[in-house]
């Protein structure tokens, strides 16, 4: 979020906790913790600092996963979460244009973050799981945080003024492949 005299321009909600759980072994407690972290954080935040942009706009993106739209085993609550902020960017796009701030999110893949490292800590051969996700992207790599963060920079300038509603896929090419 940047704040200039007072105002507030751009809003990047970037949060995000995840663990693998089996539904059946899924608790209420799991669920709502990262459902409160991934979802409701962003809601609040954002209701929380609308009052500070602009008559004449801004940007608000929301940083959601692959996740939102592919299923994976074990992550049904940070599925959800990630799906509802797909369908929060699109209703708050509908509602703030008249207000002239454009909302839109991003949705990553496999991103060499501090997530994903936790994640290979957890898993019983992290060389091998990370050489196999590497191979699934048709760009041969895992993202950067820079490949997300320029994509959040493009929807927060002047180059997207007429992009709103949109989640902007940045995985590498990993889910356009029929299978893996």
């Amino acid at each position: 979020m940047r704040r200039a005299a007072g105002r507030l321009d751009i809003l990047v909600n970037n949060a995000a906790v995840e663990f693998e759980r089996p539904f059946p072994e899924l608790t209420t407690a799991d669920w709502d913790s990262i459902l409160n972290v991934n979802l409701r954080g962003a809601f609040l935040l954002t209701q929380s600092v609308l009052p500070l942009f602009p008559p004449e706009g801004g940007a608000i993106v929301n940083i959601s996963s692959i996740h939102a739209s592919h299923a994976f085993p074990a992550s049904l609550p940070y599925a959800c979460a990630k799906a509802g902020l797909v369908a929060m960017t699109r209703n708050l796009a509908l509602e703030l244009a008249p207000r002239h701030i454009r909302v839109n999110s991003i949705s990553p893949g496999y991103i060499d973050t501090r997530l994903w490292d936790e994640f290979l800590k957890n898993v019983p051969h992290p060389t091998e799981v990370a050489a196999y996700t590497t191979a699934l992207h048709p760009l041969g790599r895992r993202g950067k945080p820079a490949d997300v963060a320029d994509a959040a920079l493009y929807l927060s300038n002047g180059a997207s003024s007429f992009v709103t509603g949109v989640d902007l896929v940045v995985d590498g090419g990993l889910t356009i492949r029929a299978h893996s």
